[in-house]
């Protein structure tokens, strides 16, 4: 019976941050930075007869809670906030926040606590030995996954070494 063999060896590496990104301003100063200045050098690519950009923002994912307490600050209710984009992520917030129909029936005041908020972006990159692979950027980490060349790891750290004054340290 024949065997199974190895084509490749897909790998992923993960870096916890030693502090989660300060807010999503920051974390939106991130992404736009990596999309515009393309630090790993990633290269674009044909594919269907268009050209893909080499550094491509794909997936975003943002979360939070709006919390409710009574006049005893006691948490009386609290509204869980899942949005696609960061604008869509602030709208939600506001528009809660705001709605006094909803403070009435949860009988409490909000608040948003942004230290809780989560946000996640997956960036698709395109190396220039032709390697496709995913950087996945969260308030508290930096996935690289599906790569083969340790080149491709090492480029990213070296330039999360260097970035901002330490942030991704």
């Amino acid at each position: 019976m024949a065997d199974f063999v190895a084509k490749s060896t897909v790998k992923s590496s993960v870096r916890k941050l030693t502090a989660p990104l300060e807010n999503m301003t920051v974390f939106q100063n991130l992404i736009t930075d990596i999309i515009t200045n393309n630090p790993w050098g990633c290269v674009d690519y044909v594919s269907n007869g268009a050209t893909i950009d080499g550094c491509l923002k794909g997936t975003e994912r943002y979360t939070g809670k709006v919390v409710y307490e009574n006049a005893e600050a006691k948490t009386v209710g609290q509204i869980s906030i899942t949005a696609p984009t960061s604008a869509g992520f602030s709208t939600d917030v506001s528009t809660i926040l705001g709605t006094a129909a909803l403070n009435t029936a949860m009988g409490g005041t909000p608040s948003h606590d942004s230290s809780e908020d989560g946000f996640s972006v997956q960036i698709k990159c395109n190396h220039t030995n032709g390697e496709k692979y995913t950087v996945t950027v969260k308030r508290d980490s930096i996935t690289v996954s599906s790569y083969e060349a340790d080149a491709i790891v090492t480029a990213i750290e070296t330039w999360a070494d260097a970035y901002a004054g330490g942030i991704l340290a």
